[in-house]
């Protein structure tokens, strides 16, 4: 699908990579509903890409919690009214520490908004999506979610959930007007992260890309119909390789298990 064809709901519009994929989005000529939790957030990110009456004509937001299926509903909703024919599931939360520390609540939290939650909104969607003569589904997901990591065992469990789910749905829906897709980037320059993940990059050596590099991939995405892409190298390799040999790269990350702290604390 051309972008200038393209009437886009993207959830986690107010994030790093959100606001870089609204504005490449609209540079090249899509439609744009942003959502998110914060009203005033949502408000401002409009008004700072709404420079120029052409494009606040192709902006919309909506606000919604998406842990409320009330809100997911509602959402929907103005999305078919809206006349969406792309989902953009970008919204997630971050989680990194050794398994034992971290909390129950934590875990749970985790998978619902990372993985559970996508699969919500692309089910709610899917009627409309499929009735429409062109539909693309994008997950954003992560490199994490085929190559595990030393620190993100449940932030993989999340991203391998969602990769899981966009491949199966892709051949589920094979043959239908609905093309689902997912994205991998690595390590991204946002506030997604806190301090303890880049002291663990500097240690490990990881790059890390900056969003628009990120969105240009995901908008790439888009009008390529290619059913998924990671960025980066190695990391790309790394993908390529484990899926063919699992255990290959086992020791290859000892580096990154010698550099998580001893102990480290999140929310329960």
């Amino acid at each position: 699908m051309k972008a200038a064809d393209a009437r886009v709901l993207l959830t986690g519009a107010t994030g790093g990579i959100g606001q870089a994929v609204a504005a490449e989005l609209l540079a090249r000529g899509a439609a744009v509903m942003l959502t998110g939790r914060s009203p005033g957030r949502l408000a401002a990110l409009a008004r700072s890409l709404g420079d120029s009456a052409a494009r606040r004509a192709r902006l919309h937001w909506h606000p919604a919690d998406l842990d409320d299926p009330a809100a997911l509903a509602g959402l929907c909703e103005a999305a078919v009214q809206w006349q969406a024919n792309v989902l953009v599931n970008n919204a997630g939360v971050p989680s990194f520490g050794r398994l034992e520390a971290l909390g129950a609540a934590h875990l749970e939290q985790v998978l619902h908004t990372n993985l559970v939650v996508p699969m919500r909104l692309t089910q709610a969607l899917l009627p409309w999506l499929r009735s429409r003569p062109a539909a693309q589904v994008i997950q954003v997901g992560s490199v994490l979610g085929r190559l595990g990591l030393p620190g993100y065992s449940v932030y993989s469990a999340s991203k391998f959930g969602l990769r899981g789910f966009a491949e199966a749905l892709r051949r589920e829906l094979r043959g239908s007007t609905v093309r689902v897709q997912y994205l991998g980037p690595r390590s991204t320059r946002t506030g997604f992260n806190d301090g303890r993940v880049d002291a663990y990059n500097r240690a490990t050596g990881t790059a890390v890309d900056d969003p628009q590099r990120v969105a240009a991939a995901l908008a790439e995405l888009l009008e390529s119909g290619a059913a998924e892409r990671f960025l980066g190298w190695p990391e790309q390799l790394a993908v390529r390789v484990g899926s063919l040999v699992p255990t290959l790269l086992d020791g290859a990350f000892d580096k990154h298990r010698a550099s998580l702290p001893p102990s480290m604390e999140t929310s329960s």
